[in-house]
């Protein structure tokens, strides 16, 4: 018996890998065909069309939607799911659950977001709008690790940086390191570790006894303190003493204002600047802390204008090389002495100042800026002059009039509300009295200085607290005057709200809310 192996023809050969290359060939054809070419969206237009037809569930999931009000009228598919129903239950696009189910006491917002994500009323909402095997994406105003993985947990994809790299960059020590590197002007300071007033004065020498003290973390004022003696220092000498190292700056005389912006692909993207209200009594009872804006034109000079576009831009850039995309705001500090501008903080993240931003006229024209940062997350190319677009939104004839107060419970009272105004187009008369006019869900639908927009967040039931976010008004024109004071309207209007509030003070300490401190900023 032979044992050779059966020979096989050259020409047999040929032919059979000729056939299995014709197969490859045939199966790359079919995955080319198979294989969709990647959008690109050619400016503006493009993108605003894009996110009219857009079929991916987005959510903002916040105590409230303060800061992306309107995004729904912009972007197919994108709903609100908040824990404070401040419409009664008449915005379309608001979701909250009815049922309460037992939770610890909230401490901040990422405590209220994380409890709406574990609730199975928001799960089977978040289920039932499934589109395949996606359930869409997610923005938060405050979000932690733990955060995220609820999120993933549900099938979410939260559109931002991570909560890591946004806790690195919020810290307020930080952001004068990114400073330092983008070669953006910070208020004289030094950064340390102190361990008693005597400590203060050694490591701050060179920056004179007047001082304020920032710890890295800390919102609305919450945790800046003014220091110019042993007796101011003790009252805070804890909260500063507790820190590994704080933010120790030279006191200025100064005059606060805000600026938003986007990290994307193609650079950033600068809004206006604005002004900002802060430490107002009538609204705040923080001393440092921030109660409002207004965006109008010509705020400032155009010197300082051109200045905080230039610095916003540099700290843009940073914040790219240092991995960061997306929306970010930029508080800047104007030394009314020398006219010199400084950077303040930075908060990488939608704000409260958002709100304002995004429904201004340059904004309406082209596009909100937290488009752009949503888009960055999209599956879509794009092109976009940005030179083009920040030269618009540098136009001050682009620029409409409008203004914000946060107002606060700014009593040392306890009180539980029995009657509370409502969400919508309020009308102000001569007289000081106002009068609700209107349901609507639009700022835009304010027609006058003499109607405002008021969003509810302290309702019947809820209580009021030191720092307690009463509501957010909205109106056009200013609320300060040129030399940053309240104007008797802006008072007029704070005090008729808060007269629409009725309330109990509490005899009973021991009956406490549960005290969350901002939940808009």
């Amino acid at each position: 018996m032979s044992t050779d192996k059966p020979k096989t023809s050259t020409k047999s050969k040929t032919k059979s890998k000729s056939k299995a290359s014709s197969k490859s060939k045939d199966k790359a054809m079919v995955s080319k065909k198979a294989e969709k070419p990647k959008p690109v969206l050619n400016g503006i237009p493009d993108i605003r069309r894009f996110f009219y037809k857009n079929e991916t569930p987005i959510y903002f999931i916040s105590a409230t939607n303060f800061n992306l009000l309107g995004a729904d009228e912009w972007i197919k598919g994108f709903k609100f799911i908040n824990y404070i129903e401040c419409f009664d239950g008449l915005h379309p696009n608001v979701f909250s659950p009815k049922e309460e189910i037992p939770h610890d006491e909230f401490e901040s917002i990422e405590d209220i977001n994380n409890y709406l994500l574990q609730h199975p009323e928001v799960q089977e909402y978040i289920r039932s709008r499934k589109k395949g095997r996606k359930a869409g994406k997610v923005m938060f105003l405050m979000f932690t690790e733990k955060t995220e993985k609820l999120a993933k947990k549900l099938g979410l994809e939260v559109i931002f940086p991570s909560a890591k790299m946004r806790t690195a960059m919020d810290n307020k020590v930080n952001t004068n390191r990114i400073a330092e590197k983008a070669g953006v002007a910070c208020v004289p300071y030094v950064l340390s570790k102190v361990n008693d007033y005597a400590h203060l004065q050694k490591v701050s020498k060179k920056l004179g006894d007047d001082l304020v003290i920032q710890t890295p973390f800390g919102d609305s004022g919450h945790t800046t303190f003014f220091i110019s003696n042993e007796a101011e220092y003790k009252k805070h000498a804890e909260e500063i003493e507790a820190e590994k190292e704080v933010k120790i700056m030279k006191r200025i005389n100064c005059r606060g204002s805000a600026i938003e912006a986007c990290v994307t692909r193609h650079g950033t993207i600068v809004a206006p600047l604005m002004t900002e209200l802060v430490g107002f009594k009538e609204l705040t009872p923080y001393k440092g802390g921030w109660c409002g804006n207004e965006i109008y034109p010509d705020s400032f000079t155009p010197t300082l204008r051109k200045k905080a576009r230039e610095y916003t831009q540099l700290f843009g850039d940073q914040l790219r090389k240092e991995g960061y995309k997306g929306y970010f705001e930029l508080d800047f500090l104007i030394d009314q002495d020398n006219g010199e501008i400084y950077l303040g903080e930075l908060n990488p993240r939608i704000t409260g100042a958002s709100s304002i931003t995004n429904h201004a006229v340059f904004a309406l024209a082209d596009a909100p800026l937290y488009l752009f940062h949503i888009l960055e997350w999209m599956d879509v190319d794009y092109e976009l002059n940005l030179d083009a677009l920040n030269a618009r939104w540098a136009k001050q004839e682009n620029t409409d009039s409008w203004s914000q107060l946060i107002i606060k419970h700014t009593k040392k009272t306890i009180e539980k509300v029995t009657e509370a105004p409502r969400s919508g187009i309020w009308r102000i008369f001569d007289n000081g009295h106002i009068q609700f006019n209107r349901m609507d869900t639009h700022r835009r639908a304010v027609e006058s200085e003499s109607e405002a927009f008021f969003l509810r967040i302290t309702n019947a039931g809820d209580y009021l607290y030191e720092g307690a976010d009463m509501g957010i008004l909205v109106t056009r024109g200013r609320m300060m005057t040129d030399n940053f004071q309240l104007t008797q309207r802006a008072k007029t209007w704070i005090n008729a709200i808060k007269g629409n509030y009725a309330s109990t003070v509490l005899e009973d300490k021991t009956e406490q809310p549960e005290i969350i401190g901002s939940l808009t900023k």
